[in-house]
């Protein structure tokens, strides 16, 4: 067995407010971690932390980029027991994605529909909710996610073991002192 770490997180930024205000979720990012760490953490949210629109696969870093910008992001991290077999697939199909990325484009309109909960979802197009559902299905995780989903409905996935609540820049602080 492995685990792998589900990351949510609100930074304040314009487009977080927004879609907060629309969902009235306490958070409005989510992001997928293959390590305690989060070294090895993804999602699809900004390519430019100075432009919310242009986005797409980021291998995000809780000390660069967004995060670093935005130092007082909010964060609720959740471990999730997983085979390796699910390991080895969910890790692949990232690293496809990853590898492949400039075939990737950010769903702004999908984003833009779960406001009006409206599904408007494209071949190769993914938010970060999008996204971290794909992976998981195509691991065979089982979540029970919708398929309008928002970041917050990953908090209800079963056996999900709540690892850290806090800002996002003192988890590695928090870390050294549970390990």
């Amino acid at each position: 067995m492995k685990k792998i770490y589900l990351i949510l997180t609100y930074s304040g930024t314009a487009l977080s407010n927004i879609i907060k205000c629309y969902t009235r979720d306490e958070f409005s990012h989510v992001s997928i971690a293959l390590d305690k760490q989060l070294n090895q953490m993804y999602s699809f949210g900004r390519l430019n932390p100075y432009n919310p629109l242009y986005g797409g696969f980021v291998h995000e870093k809780i000390n660069k980029g967004t995060f670093k910008r935005f130092a007082n992001t909010k964060s609720e991290i959740f471990s999730l027991e997983v085979t390796d077999k699910q390991y080895n697939k969910l890790k692949e199909e990232i690293f496809y994605i990853k590898k492949s990325r400039r075939n990737y484009k950010f769903n702004i309109l999908g984003l833009l529909g779960v406001g009006f909960k409206i599904k408007l979802k494209f071949d190769n197009y993914f938010y970060c909710a999008e996204f971290v559902k794909y992976v998981l299905d195509k691991a065979n995780i089982e979540n029970d996610l919708p398929e309008l989903v928002r970041p917050e409905n990953f908090k209800d996935i079963k056996n999900l073991k709540k690892e850290y609540y806090g800002n996002l820049n003192e988890y590695k602080a928090y870390k050294t002192m549970t390990i």
